[in-house]
């Protein structure tokens, strides 16, 4: 259930907006159980805007299921100050009370920032000028740029990078910090995306980047001053499995290629500018990478595989169904992460073009035992897992050539 309430006088709602001109950025503080820190970052917050920005604001205060008080004060916050709005949400959850008042809201810009005002306000108008001016679609402050300057702990700095680095490995993010408290997103293209997004906890923030990202539209980077939040209550193991849960329910949408982005990319996405360097193909880098990165997974999923049906199937059979399992695997997400082919059209052809590649990778791996066997017929465990390994890398080169070339030559 959500509650939203417009600014209006004291004696209708807890809002006093009345008369004032529409907002161009209305900036959101999510809180749930927040009534001792509320008032002092909203009063921060719009003497900071009041003095700095140069178009009219609203600052909407999101309440998501609080059992203290913080409501009440964002009320009174509200009949205090005419640019302050609340949004309540019963349900806790950052990214539900996010959605509901950007939703909600009629300025042309939207944005968010923590109640701990962790990130340092200079970066607010870097942040959502590109936004203003339509260079931009998305903007987001990070922490993990050249140019910030973070004052925290190795734990929290630790988690941060391996989960962004995870989001490149899995994902294939191109963002930097899809964490950090302080974004900002045109309200025409919030409109478009939020629909598409399911998580309503602190996943959101990533889920709406990557369907961004992966519909081409302009993610904008702002370095931040940022000092942590000792008083953090962030359950950070719940938090973790949720992300990990969240990520898996992507990589499955990338594979299927739901939900379907055709819209967005057709209305805001942004085609690729020509190839930078003479001679190489469009795309090609980037192809490279992403199918680098899905070859070592691969390689080793079939180490594992070989290595647990090696005992008992001998070396030729575990090396067939290890690399029969992978090569699907391999194809299926090479499909849509390397080549951008999204949706069902031609999966079956693609699989069968995979599987005689497969055949091909098959016959390399297979001839490099037969010769090592001939070498040395009691080779180690060691010196047979390391030429399978040599023998997988150039498997997985003919792979890429063929799968360009071949399989996936009509794709973007």
């Amino acid at each position: 259930m959500t509650d939203v309430r417009p600014p209006r006088a004291p004696s209708q709602t807890c809002d006093t907006r009345s008369g004032l001109q529409a907002p161009v950025l209305d900036i959101v503080i999510p809180v749930h159980n927040e009534e001792a820190d509320l008032r002092p970052c909203v009063r921060r917050l719009h003497a900071n805007l009041t003095g700095t920005f140069p178009y009219p604001f609203q600052i909407t205060v999101a309440d998501n299921g609080s059992t203290d008080a913080t409501l009440d004060v964002a009320c009174a916050l509200a009949a205090e100050l005419p640019e302050v709005a609340v949004v309540h949400v019963a349900e806790k959850g950052r990214g539900g009370a996010l959605r509901a008042a950007w939703t909600a809201s009629d300025a042309a810009v939207l944005a968010y920032t923590d109640v701990d005002l962790s990130t340092d306000l200079a970066a607010l108008l870097p942040l959502v000028a590109p936004l203003l001016s339509g260079h931009s679609d998305l903007a987001i402050g990070t922490r993990l740029s050249d140019g910030a300057r973070v004052v925290r702990g190795a734990k929290r700095e630790w988690i941060s990078r391996s989960y962004n680095l995870l989001l490149r490995g899995t994902l294939a993010a191109h963002f930097s910090d899809a964490q950090c408290g302080f974004k900002a997103i045109r309200k025409d293209v919030a409109d478009q995306v939020l629909p598409l997004v399911r998580d309503t906890g602190f996943f959101f923030d990533t889920e709406l980047l990557v369907l961004a990202q992966r519909a081409g539209l302009r993610i904008h980077e702002v370095p931040v001053d940022w000092v942590d939040d000792p008083d953090s209550r962030v359950d950070i193991p719940a938090t973790a499995l949720a992300d990990l849960k969240g990520i898996a329910r992507l990589v499955q949408a990338a594979v299927t290629g739901r939900p379907s982005l055709t819209a967005l990319r057709v209305q805001f996405g942004r085609g690729p500018l020509p190839p930078p360097i003479p001679g190489v193909p469009r795309g090609l880098p980037r192809q490279l990478a992403r199918f680098a990165i899905v070859g070592v997974l691969s390689t080793l999923a079939y180490l594992a595989l070989y290595a647990v049906l090696r005992p008992d199937a001998g070396a030729q059979p575990a090396n067939l169904l290890a690399l029969l399992v992978t090569a699907v695997g391999n194809t299926t997400v090479n499909r849509r992460l390397t080549f951008g082919v999204r949706g069902r059209a031609h999966a079956v052809r693609h699989q069968f073009q995979g599987i005689l590649i497969f055949v091909l990778g098959l016959g390399m791996t297979s001839s490099s035992l037969a010769v090592l066997n001939r070498v040395n017929q009691h080779p180690s465990r060691v010196l047979e897992m390391g030429v399978l390994v040599v023998a997988n890398l150039a498997a997985t080169l003919v792979r890429f050539v063929l799968m360009r070339g071949w399989v996936f030559r009509a794709a973007p």
